[in-house]
């Protein structure tokens, strides 16, 4: 991962960050493959919440598209 897109996603995540600790919850980068996929862990009320997917999809992963727009998909590891 480049250093560039590093930042760019950190950026997004501290952009989308104060609507989970809202709810309980957090996010944390854990690494991003092949410079086209992100992958996060999901800290606190996330880790369990039903409907984390949809965040993730329709949240997270549209804000961090909108940073960097060539990332094509973002996924939740343990």
């Amino acid at each position: 991962m480049t250093k560039e897109i590093e930042e760019k996603v950190l950026i997004a995540l501290d952009e989308i960050r104060p609507f989970l600790e809202k709810d309980g919850g957090d996010i944390s980068l854990d690494s991003i493959s092949d410079n086209k996929i992100v992958n996060v862990k999901l800290h606190g009320t996330c880790v369990g919440c039903k409907v984390n997917q949809m965040t993730l999809k329709l949240g997270v992963e549209t804000i961090i598209k909108r940073h960097v727009p060539h990332i094509e998909k973002v996924n939740s590891v343990l």
